[in-house]
């Protein structure tokens, strides 16, 4: 069975640029809610907006017998970071989003868990001759260096995405977080792959796990889905069911054994129905995979008859 988390933010209220969504609940609510999921077990939680003290937090993650998936640094909620925080032109404010994430490694030590995860949404541009693009990338590797090596028994992992909050992010494919990764030098630092995030930035998800995957970096996952035009983080193989179960394909190919943590936004349905909607269609295509024949479907993939390939994955996977 996959190891299934959820990032708690998604449990509360949440909105738009039009509505508001669910009720707000607080923290130990949350994890209640997780506790009560069905083959859910862990929590990705946001570091600092959502977590901060240390025994409150240990003490309900004990109480509920949850486990952790990741802490989730934000770098982009402050009023500093609105131009970006990481590669701001005002060396304060680089200060300012690597102590954040030096201080959510200094947080997931306290409260056991095994790594931090950024997304530097606030980092990138909208307009031709907005940004100097080498010096930018310059102040990634620095800022991103300096918080990567803090505490390295935490590893850090770089989400990629390609919109949001700019207009277009320094950070938006996995191959160019893995030329940041190999830029920086540190190999306990690891790439999120979200697969909504991958699908509408015209990635192959599969594609992405295999670059991570054969780089000298770990990876972690974040699962939803969407129509490819944004990121809308529905639940798991509503538009993209091949594509989802040939991203599921690739982990097992190259051995994921960690969290798979649902990054998804359950707007209009029951949230606890979502999350368990996630963890049920990733459990049962996880086992279905497991079932093939994976030397035949190898030499399937690398051969040149994609009719066999495609014949053979509706009897196996489509179960026609």
């Amino acid at each position: 069975m996959v190891k299934s988390s959820v990032i708690t933010g998604f449990l509360s209220q949440t909105k738009d640029r039009f509505h508001e969504y669910n009720k707000a609940l607080t923290l130990e609510e949350r994890f209640a809610m997780v506790a009560a999921m069905k083959d859910i077990d862990g929590v990705e939680v946001v570091y600092p907006y959502e977590v901060e003290d240390v025994a409150t937090t240990r003490g309900l993650m004990e109480k509920y017998h949850l486990n952790w998936a990741a802490v989730n640094v934000n770098v982009k909620a402050e009023p500093e970071f609105r131009n970006g925080g990481l590669t701001s032109n005002d060396k304060a404010v680089r200060n300012k989003a690597v102590r954040f994430i030096k201080e959510a490694k200094d947080f997931a030590t306290q409260v056991g868990a095994n790594k931090v995860t950024c997304c530097p949404l606030g980092d990138g541009y909208e307009f031709y001759f907005q940004s100097d693009y080498a010096r930018s990338w310059k102040y990634l590797v620095e800022t991103l260096g300096e918080a990567g090596n803090h505490l390295k028994e935490i590893p850090l992992f770089i989400e990629y995405k390609p919109s949001e909050t700019r207009g277009r992010c320094f950070v938006n494919s996995a191959a160019k977080t893995l030329c940041l990764l190999n830029d920086i030098g540190i190999g306990e630092m690891g790439v999120t792959i979200d697969f909504g995030h991958s699908m509408y930035g015209g990635e192959t998800p599969a594609e992405a796990v295999s670059l991570v995957g054969e780089s000298p970096h770990p990876m972690y996952i974040h699962i939803n889905d969407n129509d490819g035009r944004w990121d809308w983080d529905f639940f798991v193989g509503s538009r993209n069911f091949l594509a989802y179960v040939e991203f599921l394909y690739y982990l097992q190919e190259y051995g994921y054994k960690d969290y798979i943590t649902s990054d998804t936004s359950p707007t209009r349905w029951d949230i606890k129905r979502t999350f368990e909607t996630n963890a049920r269609v990733t459990n049962k295509l996880w086992t279905l995979l497991e079932t093939l024949d994976r030397e035949k479907f190898r030499k399937m993939i690398h051969g040149d008859d994609y009719l066999e390939t495609w014949a053979y994955i509706e009897e196996k996977i489509f179960k026609m």
